[in-house]
């Protein structure tokens, strides 16, 4: 069947949304619509990503689990996905948020730390399987979550885990010989240095892992940590992966009119680059290529005069410049010149020479494609 005969029976099918209580064409016309949008959600612009979760919420919640499972299913593979729905089936029972919690890129680590602090252990089990689960969310698996969800959370090779999480994990290894052999197994934690930072009351708590099964010294390989001297080195540099995952992130959260200065204020606190870059290029209206190539050339100049244009105060300016990812990190000098230029600079005079770039890049824009299409 072609994607046109499947957004014909999605459509056709809409009269259930006006109050006609017909089950069967609610459940098909929610699978249709799911299956229609996975065929085209590379191509669909922001309204009509709004358009299919405005919908998509509604369907969601008149049909029964068997329906939400599939689109769930549907949908957790997507790296655009409308961002309502998504959280709404993720918030669902475990059978229909299963696959979201452990696949989907669109859900945001904020996303995954309030599911995890409101679901079931079976939602945290899911999440701390996820094929890269960050500190934070780590962090919140160890706060709320029961044995079955650490355990999960401390055998994944890609969870992270910073200080304050060691230490937690280090305490309920005292009480659990399981989680004590998996953190002995773990080979990015650098033990011997991890003795000289924590306090001394986890410190005498280490101590004890050795007791529980002396056949491994979690003291003697004494290896660098290569996780964290992975994520020290690549503070400064654009990711093509990252950016991608990000940007889809940030575009849900749009979708649910979440993208605000409070949004960015926690990408600065939390030190998330490409998603404070990715929302700036959302709230801008920019294309993603451009604020890419801003970072890439270093263009201090071009974010400044467009950061001021967006009415960023000050101090979200200083934290936002030294969090995004650009190609090499800010010199202390740089980062003083540059906050010295955004304070100078007027904001109505900043929106001027904006939108002048604005209609300057759209006519050479619309130039090159009368171009091509003459060549054509």
């Amino acid at each position: 069947m072609s994607e046109l005969d499947e957004g014909l029976r999605a459509f056709s099918s809409f009269r259930v949304l006006n109050g006609e209580d017909n089950h069967s064409e609610r459940e098909q016309l929610f699978r249709n619509m799911a299956q229609l949008f996975s065929y085209v959600s590379d191509r669909c612009d922001d309204e009509q990503v709004a358009q299919y979760d405005e919908v998509l919420c509604q369907l969601a919640a008149l049909v029964e689990v068997e329906a939400r499972v599939h689109v769930a299913k549907l949908l957790a593979p997507l790296e655009r996905a409308p961002g309502t729905v998504v959280v709404k089936l993720a918030n669902d029972v475990i059978e229909v948020a299963k696959p979201l919690l452990e696949f989907s890129n669109v859900l945001s680590d904020d996303d995954l730390i309030d599911i995890i602090a409101g679901q079931s252990e079976e939602h945290r089990v899911a999440i701390a399987g996820r094929n890269t689960v960050p500190e934070r969310v780590g962090e919140a698996i160890v706060e709320h979550g029961d044995r079955s969800s650490v355990v999960r959370l401390v055998r994944n090779a890609n969870a992270e885990f910073d200080k304050a999480t060691l230490e937690k994990l280090v305490e309920r290894a005292t009480r659990d010989a399981e989680i004590a052999a998996d953190l002995r197994n773990r080979h990015d934690i650098d033990w011997k240095s991890l003795r000289g930072e924590i306090d001394s009351v986890s410190n005498k708590v280490l101590e004890t892992l050795g007791e529980v099964d002396r056949r491994i010294d979690p003291v003697a390989a004494g290896k660098i940590n290569a996780v964290v001297y992975n994520r020290m080195r690549n503070r400064a540099g654009f990711s093509a992966n990252e950016w991608k995952v990000a940007y889809n992130q940030v575009k849900a959260l749009s979708d649910r009119k979440q993208l605000n200065d409070r949004a960015l204020a926690r990408f600065a606190r939390f030190g998330y680059g490409h998603h404070a870059a990715a929302a700036l290029t959302v709230i801008l209206s920019v294309a993603p290529e451009v604020f890419v190539k801003w970072l890439a050339s270093q263009d201090y100049v071009a974010v400044t005069v467009a950061l001021k244009a967006a009415g960023l105060q000050p101090d979200m300016f200083e934290a936002i410049l030294a969090t995004l990812p650009w190609r090499d990190l800010p010199s202390e000098a740089d980062k003083k010149m540059v906050v010295s230029r955004f304070e100078a600079l007027d904001t109505d005079e900043a929106q001027g020479i904006f939108e002048l770039w604005r209609a300057h890049s759209f006519r050479k824009r619309a130039v090159s494609e009368e171009r091509g299409q003459i060549v054509a």
